[in-house]
């Protein structure tokens, strides 16, 4: 039955052996799995998530998925908010470690603490105006050649908007108005 079921997780569900396997290995980890699924999650993501920091967090204190504080339907909100841009990765680690604590759901989490990440374009050009006008040394050396300085940019801005804006839209908007 195994074998089987670790089959159909990767014709089924597109996952490399690799998780296949991990996943399988106990029926109680396999049923977690697929109630996350059917909670609409998407497949890889939801399987990084069990295999990363939740089995961790489990293994740290010595439990197993049966005594999980976290439900499957918990954590496939969680991937689904990360995945509709609602939060970022980075946010949903932080958000992932409170439910595992107080066993709240994600969605009232990021409510409660504000987590929202910004992606309103407008927000986030204005921070990034604020960052270059502070950084004129870093500008110029940019601009002469030390591309590796986007980086930088990109920190000052997630450390001024406390993690919150989306990475995607503050690299593109960097690049836009270093590079043109």
């Amino acid at each position: 039955m195994p074998y089987d079921k670790r089959q159909r997780f990767i014709s089924d569900y597109h996952l490399p052996s690799y998780d296949a396997d991990l996943l399988t290995s106990t029926r109680e980890l396999a049923e977690y799995f697929e109630a996350g699924v059917r909670s609409g999650a998407p497949a890889k993501q939801i399987s990084n998530w069990i295999m990363g920091p939740l089995l961790g967090q489990l293994n740290a204190d010595g439990k197993t998925i049966a005594d999980s504080p976290v439900s499957a339907e918990s954590l496939a909100e969680l991937v689904r908010l990360i995945d509709e841009g609602v939060i970022s990765g980075k946010i949903g680690k932080t958000v992932f470690d409170d439910m595992a604590r107080t066993g709240v759901s994600p969605k009232q989490i990021v409510e409660e603490k504000g987590l929202v990440q910004v992606t309103d374009t407008a927000a986030i050009e204005t921070v990034v105006d604020q960052v270059l006008a502070n950084s004129g040394k870093e500008v110029e050396a940019y601009k002469g050649g030390k591309t590796k300085l986007l980086g930088f940019f990109v920190g000052q801005v997630m450390k001024e908007t406390r993690g919150k804006a989306n990475p995607k839209l503050v690299n593109e908007i960097l690049r836009r108005k270093l590079d043109g």
